[in-house]
């Protein structure tokens, strides 16, 4: 089949002007799909019909597109497989009914169909301004030969970009954010063991606020919590040496080592022991916010990094 003739809906004089957006990848299902939802509304238009989403297993797509897509019927994501035949091989464009969004995983795909079949699903929906989302997009960019109007990857951070014929391109893509998913899964479960011991070490049950620094995490207090920040990296990395195992436990609970079942909402994006955290530190002062009128405590790991994201949007030439 053709490449499709996209549906003209903006100005030919119109020139895309975003190269790449960075957002911080929350580690947490509820506040992924709050980003997914600001995402959506910032970003996609109507005439987006090829969305595509890039990143590793256990990275958070899914949850994602749940919060970019509400209410779309995914094939298969972290809690299993949908049965139903892949409704876009149904798609008919003389029912006026049909779908007009359909899902997709390449990875899921390639296992059951060959790259011509997928393409040819995916061309006649566009052709009929149909809109697809393609998770593991960089697997079918060549087959498919054209880019998507958006792409959204997530690995340390959601990258989202508008691709022009100059890139950046999915492999380009799929490169950094492999690169930089392993410093997420560090950062998640430092916060997580941190977390444990302030609770169980200093009884501190009251609601402890979450979020993002760079390569990190951050903890809020309401005040300053009468701990020794010193103490507390030295028993987290006691926890850390013994390399102890990280494994889910059940729906939105992990189990650290031989701790209690702790309640986490990203079960996928942890590392496997604790032993793979790397250079984990803190810093030794409660950050004061005075917007919020919030403490942190921040926690860093790994190296300062340049996971090469400014390379992503250069043309090479052939």
């Amino acid at each position: 089949m053709d490449k499709p003739v996209f549906l003209q809906t903006t100005n030919q004089q119109h020139f895309e002007t975003l190269l790449y957006a960075l957002y911080y990848a929350p580690r947490g299902r509820p506040r992924l799909y709050i980003l997914g939802a600001q995402l959506a509304n910032r970003y996609l238009t109507a005439s987006d019909l090829l969305v595509g989403v890039i990143g590793g297993e256990g990275s958070g797509k899914s949850t994602l597109i749940k919060g970019l897509f509400p209410g779309l019927e995914l094939t298969n994501d972290d809690d299993g497989v949908n049965l139903k035949r892949t409704p876009i091989y149904d798609f008919s464009p003389d029912d006026f009914f049909s779908a007009h969004t359909f899902h997709m995983d390449i990875r899921y795909e390639l296992a059951f169909r060959q790259p011509f079949e997928i393409v040819d699903a995916i061309n006649k929906a566009i052709e009929n301004g149909r809109r697809v989302v393609v998770e593991h997009f960089d697997m079918i960019y060549k087959a498919l030969g054209y880019n998507a109007n958006i792409i959204f990857a997530i690995g340390e951070e959601v990258i989202v970009t508008r691709p022009t014929v100059f890139g950046p391109m999915p492999d380009a893509i799929k490169k950094v954010v492999d690169a930089t998913a392993r410093y997420r899964r560090m950062a998640h479960s430092a916060e997580d063991i941190t977390s444990q011991i302030l609770a169980t070490d200093y009884g501190y049950n009251r609601r402890i606020l979450h979020s993002d620094v760079k390569r990190g995490f951050t903890i809020k207090f309401p005040e300053i919590p009468d701990i020794s920040i010193a103490e507390i990296e030295e028993k987290v990395k006691k926890v850390i040496a013994a390399d102890v195992p990280i494994s889910i436990a059940g729906k939105d609970l992990i189990r650290i080592g031989d701790w209690p079942d702790m309640f986490c909402t990203g079960t996928r994006t942890h590392c496997a022991r604790s032993g793979e955290i790397e250079n984990f530190r803190l810093i030794n002062r409660y950050i004061y916010d005075p917007i919020w009128k919030e403490y942190m405590l921040v926690g860093i790991v790994g190296e300062k990094y340049q996971a090469g994201i400014e390379d992503m949007i250069y043309y090479e030439e052939e």
